[in-house]
């Protein structure tokens, strides 16, 4: 029962930790990477301070993105709910 709390611990920490970046990655004016296990493989989110948010593919070889596009209002709204992104 302690190893499941201590994993549940460490998960949580992870959490704050990633959330914290995020917050200050936006507030400096850089984008920050969504990765999602609902994307194909290569495939994430790219979330800008402004607000919007674009599916990208990563291109390895130029270690950079490739905008796919940019999501909907709806899509947005959708994806901030799924990862809990406010």
């Amino acid at each position: 029962m302690d190893e499941v709390l201590n994993i549940e611990e460490r998960q949580h920490k992870v959490n704050k930790a990633v959330r914290e970046l995020r917050r200050n990655k936006l507030a400096h004016g850089q984008s920050f990477m969504i990765n999602s296990k609902n994307l194909p493989q290569g495939q994430c989110y790219i979330e800008y301070p402004d607000g919007h948010i674009s599916l990208a593919t990563l291109n390895h070889t130029k270690r950079d993105f490739t905008i796919v596009r940019e999501l909907s209002a709806m899509e947005v709204s959708n994806l901030r709910n799924q990862f809990e992104l406010y």
